[in-house]
């Protein structure tokens, strides 16, 4: 009922504990959980005023209320946020050809996980897919003053490895926080994951390089003269939704 493919996998369980254990009818059910994706997408954190947890458990409760009037019912939102999460992280892996392609790349390359988002969820992702042995370092915007696309905090990461922007490469699929970052950083390259291999608007901005899959990364890399010749003074900035899928 209008929930991307991902979400709706985690939100299934969501549906079905609140048709089984609380007796919704399915139609209640899946619109608390498109109530809830539709707040999601618009959901604007400042972790100075209400950590994480709280501010999804209040997505749930209100969604509830909306949909079924009555008084709000905090207990239940919070057994469906914490649902919802479980499943979520439960979801989130590392294809094997992923993991095989990063370890072969780090043979000649620094790699560098860098993406944005509050720092408890983000490093709860990071943890469930198990991903830190690939990376040389591992930066979370939420952590850090500012996050993509402000080249601080891609200046950060250069730092953090000990190189140059204009020896970087950024790797991405969002247009306008990991390719404009990259751009505003002064990084050597861009390289822009587009699975759906969608058009951009005139506006957006201009990637150095396109690709459709992950594992057509070494290929761009072999381009740019860097891979192939092992220098390992490189490194590659990748994001968590650009390596993560849905098991």
């Amino acid at each position: 009922a209008g929930l991307p493919k991902t979400n709706a996998i985690f939100l299934s369980r969501v549906i079905s504990a609140l048709q089984s254990k609380h007796h919704y009818g399915e139609g209640e059910a899946r619109a608390i959980c498109d109530k809830v994706q539709a707040k999601l997408l618009k959901e604007c954190h400042d972790p100075a005023k209400m950590c994480i947890t709280d501010l999804r458990i209040s997505h749930w409760e209100e969604a509830i209320q909306e949909t079924i009037g009555g008084e709000a019912n905090r207990d239940l939102a919070a057994e469906c946020y914490y649902l919802w999460k479980t499943t979520r992280l439960q979801h989130l892996a590392l294809a094997e050809d992923t993991r095989a392609m990063l370890t072969e790349l780090r043979k000649g390359l620094r790699l560098l996980l860098l993406t944005n988002g509050d720092r408890q969820t983000q490093r709860e992702k990071i943890e469930a897919c198990a991903c830190q042995p690939y990376f040389d370092a591992i930066v979370v915007g939420g952590e850090q003053k500012e996050e993509k696309p402000a080249p601080s905090i891609f200046h950060y990461c250069c730092d953090l490895l000990g190189v140059q922007p204009a020896e970087c490469v950024m790797v991405g699929d969002s247009l306008d926080t990991d390719i404009q970052g990259g751009l505003n950083a002064g990084l050597k390259a861009t390289v822009w994951l587009n699975k759906a291999m969608t058009a951009p608007v005139d506006t957006s901005p201009v990637p150095h390089y396109i690709i459709s899959s992950v594992l057509d990364l070494p290929a761009v890399l072999q381009k740019m003269e860097l891979w192939v010749h092992k220098a390992i003074s490189d490194c590659c900035y990748l994001s968590v939704a650009t390596l993560t899928s849905v098991t």
